[in-house]
């Protein structure tokens, strides 16, 4: 079980992912800042404490793999590259400028520690089941790890790869939706509503797991019990909130979903990240 001492490191961790990710699009005046904070906690147990990878040898063939579908969260995945040690964290400054491999959308090429370029929603499963797939005919032990966004799973190709996974009983395939419950355009159900989402997800043959996103322990109590669960791949849904960790961020969701905060709104996001009482506007 995991301990108290260890669960505060990891908070302090997605504190400073946060951080980053106010930064990093504050200074490129561009981003997806409301996604990137949903999903900071889930980002944050995989890659300091659950993923089996290796920063100095990022093609290391016994690795975990982990695809971020909802590519435009990048800044997220970026923080946790750096912080992890595939590059230095200096270079987050550089998100989107040009010359940059921070680009807007993640790429394979660019960086290492990146194992599919996404930024179009919907086929990051899909490749995932690939990496599974692969990793059973090369009869290997790693698992691959495949984060999606609740309004990609509007996407036909995401059902697509649900229902191959399923009939290839890829049980070393786990999936997690961030179920932040916004959209660009809006709130996810009223612009195509996607529940009885855990029903959907068992009918395609897929074990289902729900908890909260943002309760590290809790995501980490899902990902250990998805190693366990053979015969059939898993699915996480995890409960999150856009915008998590800025309060201002958190009260108007769609402001945020891909508009980076202003120098202002900068200062006031990094005060609550820093628990500074004093700050005043």
């Amino acid at each position: 079980m995991i301990s108290n001492e260890k669960i505060k490191q990891l908070e302090a961790i997605a504190r400073k992912l946060r951080q980053h990710i106010i930064e990093m699009t504050c200074r490129a005046a561009s981003g997806h800042p409301g996604g990137s904070l949903s999903s900071a906690d889930i980002i944050t147990a995989l890659y300091f404490y659950h993923l089996k990878h290796e920063p100095k040898d990022p093609s290391w063939t016994d690795r975990d793999r982990f695809v971020m579908s909802k590519g435009h969260a990048a800044p997220v995945l970026y923080a946790a590259l750096a912080e992890a040690g595939y590059f230095p964290v200096n270079y987050l400054k550089t998100l989107r400028q040009v010359g940059s491999s921070l680009q807007g959308h993640i790429d394979m090429l660019s960086l290492p520690g990146i194992e599919m370029s996404t930024g179009s929603l919907g086929q990051g499963l899909s490749a995932a089941n690939g990496m599974a797939l692969a990793g059973r005919l090369d009869k290997k032990n790693y698992r691959v790890y495949c984060l999606l966004g609740d309004g990609e799973c509007q996407e036909g190709q995401v059902w697509e790869a649900a229902m191959t996974a399923g009939h290839h009983k890829l049980d070393n395939l786990t999936a997690i939706i961030d179920r932040n419950k916004y959209q660009i355009d809006g709130k996810v159900e009223e612009i195509k509503g996607i529940e009885p989402l855990a029903d959907k997800w068992k009918a395609f043959r897929w074990e289902v797991l729900i908890c909260d996103g943002h309760h590290i322990s809790s995501v980490i109590e899902a990902l250990e019990k998805s190693v366990k669960i053979k015969g059939k791949p898993t699915m996480i849904i995890a409960n999150t909130v856009k915008g998590k960790g800025i309060s201002f961020m958190e009260e108007k969701p769609l402001d945020y979903h891909g508009r980076a905060p202003t120098a202002e709104e900068e200062k006031k996001a990094i005060a609550e990240l820093c628990q500074i009482k004093d700050f005043e506007t």
